[in-house]
């Protein structure tokens, strides 16, 4: 199995080197398991940290990872550490991560994409800090978000939020259930000069905050990036029954021509299911489908290193990553 998986992750890594000269601040996925030919692995990096995603069971393969790190340091000599990250673990520090090579010290600790800058916190959780899938969206955030008014709900990190205000929106709300994941947004507002204020970064529960800022002028662009399932005292997000729901809960405090932002990372739910979610809260006619935006080709993989399938058909989207912009228009008009 090792020298199969290492087999594959060579050919994949093949297409990304251009891409890595030394010194390397940037971050991409390098080996995309689902379409490249090993599902249960994925491997991400992030600057001079390699990220290994192994999901082939409850113990991982370790003797794969090591055969896969000795051919990754072959190519990348500059390499300074690598986290192995047991996906099927109990141990919840598994999955957050375990070193392989190098030290704590040498994790790295913030990424430059598209000229702005993005701590990252690479044992934080299972995933790392900041979702590689969605760089095509911060890109449209930063391009489109100038003068604009931001809600990020979900915000996770913040890095959509990040990239609006590296584009100069006037304002961003960031709402995480987890503080800590906003602490981190916070640091990445430091990394670029924004300033960082306490009003802009609230915890808290997502329908609890979306019923107070019923009372606080409209946004101009709200990102809907929730989980794929969590339940709280105040509802229940479910991307695979209920985005609808959460779409149309957020609606009302979108301005007119301004846009609606709706993210579906569910591996089962396919791009027909998300795409009649679009359609039905589309049909009162004040919603409209503006743009799909597709994950970047290094995370689903090139033609000659595709091999297998995600597990349901995401088209007419690219990946389980499903990601649209709805534009809005408002009956009364109104844009504050």
């Amino acid at each position: 199995m090792s020298a199969d998986l290492v087999a594959r992750f060579a050919a994949a890594l093949a297409h990304r080197l251009p891409r890595l000269a030394a010194p390397h601040t940037s971050a991409l996925r390098l080996f995309n398991g689902y379409t490249e030919g090993f599902p249960r692995v994925a491997v991400d990096l992030y600057g001079t940290t390699l990220v290994l995603h192994d999901a082939t069971s409850a113990t991982g393969d370790k003797a794969g990872m090591l055969a896969l790190i000795e051919n990754a340091r072959a190519a990348m000599p500059w390499l300074t550490a690598v986290l192995w990250k047991r996906r099927e673990s109990a141990s919840q520090d598994e999955r957050n991560g375990n070193l392989l090579f190098g030290t704590e010290d040498a994790l790295t600790r913030k990424v430059q994409e598209d000229g702005v800058w993005y701590t990252t916190r690479l044992t934080l959780n299972r995933d790392s800090s900041l979702y590689l899938d969605t760089a095509p969206l911060r890109a449209w955030a930063k391009r489109t978000l100038k003068g604009k008014r931001v809600l990020n709900a979900f915000a996770y990190t913040g890095s959509l939020g990040v990239a609006a205000m590296a584009g100069g929106a006037e304002t961003v709300l960031h709402n995480d259930l987890n503080n800590a994941f906003l602490t981190v947004a916070k640091d990445s507002y430091a990394l670029n000069r924004f300033p960082v204020a306490r009003k802009d970064f609230w915890p808290g529960d997502f329908f609890d905050v979306i019923g107070r800022l019923k009372k606080e002028p409209l946004f101009d662009c709200i990102f809907v990036d929730p989980p794929f399932f969590s339940v709280t005292e105040k509802g229940r997000v479910d991307l695979e029954q209920d985005m609808e729901r959460l779409l149309n809960k957020v609606r009302p405090l979108v301005a007119h021509q301004g846009w609606l932002v709706a993210i579906n990372n569910g591996v089962f739910v396919s791009g027909a299911d998300f795409m009649n979610s679009l359609d039905a809260v589309c049909a009162g006619g004040y919603l409209k489908l503006a743009e799909r935006i597709d994950v970047p080709d290094d995370f689903v993989g090139y033609p000659d290193t595709k091999q297998g399938s995600l597990p349901v058909d995401p088209a007419p989207f690219n990946h389980s990553t499903k990601m649209a912009v709805l534009a809005v228009t408002r009956k009364d008009g109104r844009t504050r």
